[in-house]
């Protein structure tokens, strides 16, 4: 309690100007995947996830009652951009298809029929999914999902032969980027990998994990910066009143008036699913609220 009302109640209040408003700052060049970072205050880490911490999104709100919040958010981007990258076709017919990514990796990786699936089975498989992005390894995974290394090897071994063609990407993408000394994002904006050459086996082990997620994590913040810009020039050539507020990694916030709400957030959708022209489809989830908190 005591550390979210310093690090979000206080710290926040401090800053808020005469309008009632918060301004935060955005760095371009704050991170090394290419994503935007925020400060003073940082508004790309107020609690979502934990059901105290997410109460304090009611605090943030649009102007007025004739106002509303409309927060859009990429699904599963990361994955998506994998299937992209990667080109494994496995993983592409699922996203395709409109599937379940989650639940047909549990299927295909527990051997089950998809039907038979457990939220506990989908659970593991979702931590798997997400993990490989990251160059997870087995000891890392028991940790997540409290199994042994062992099972966990299994599970990233049948994961890696159920998406030959991810097992076929992460591999050669370590490669390039040990002969190149960087990766690249499907945009062409690299990211040098100095600790790939390093003596210390440990740093080296950490920079092939960059090499793995850094062209998926790299294309993602390129593609919301994209969508922010025509966002921005689409809500000004439809002559809406509505504004772009914050963008949070794979989510942007406009305030609307709630006169337009519904135009506003057709063009948010279109905007972000047509950032970039992917073979997987791009997916956007918007929902609109009073609040910060009605509006996720």
């Amino acid at each position: 309690m005591a550390k979210l009302v310093g690090t979000y109640g206080e710290n926040i209040i401090a800053l808020v100007d005469e309008n009632s408003r918060i301004h935060t700052k955005f760095n371009q060049t704050g991170t090394a995947t290419g994503r935007l970072s925020s400060l003073d205050p940082n508004m790309q880490n107020i609690p979502v996830r934990d059901e105290l911490g997410r109460e304090l999104r009611k605090y943030f709100t649009a102007t007025d009652d004739q106002r509303i919040l409309i927060d859009a958010d990429y699904s599963q981007i990361e994955l998506r951009l994998l299937a992209e990258i990667s080109g494994d076709s496995v993983m592409r017919e699922i996203y395709l298809e409109g599937g379940d990514i989650h639940a047909s990796t549990a299927a295909k990786v527990f051997g089950v029929p998809q039907e038979m699936v457990t939220k506990e089975l989908r659970s593991k498989a979702k931590a798997v999914n997400f993990g490989i992005v990251y160059g997870i390894g087995d000891f890392s995974l028991s940790q997540d999902l409290h199994v042994s290394r062992k099972a966990a090897r299994e599970y990233i071994d049948s994961y890696l032969a159920t998406f030959p063609g991810v097992d076929r990407y992460l591999k050669e993408t370590v490669e390039r980027a040990k002969a190149d000394g960087y990766t690249t994002t499907l945009l062409g904006r690299r990211r040098p990998i100095p600790e790939l050459s390093a003596k210390n086996k440990n740093l080296q082990a950490f920079g092939e994990r960059v090499a793995m997620n850094s062209p998926i994590q790299g294309t993602a913040a390129d593609i919301i910066k994209i969508a922010m810009i025509n966002v921005h020039n689409a809500l000004k050539e439809a002559g809406v009143d509505a504004r772009l507020v914050l963008q949070v990694h794979d989510e942007l916030i406009v305030e609307s008036s709630v006169d337009c709400a519904d135009i506003v957030s057709d063009i948010l959708e279109r905007e972000m699913k047509n950032a970039y022209n992917t073979v997987v489809p791009l997916d956007v989830e918007a929902n609109m609220g009073r609040t910060w908190f009605d509006a996720k």
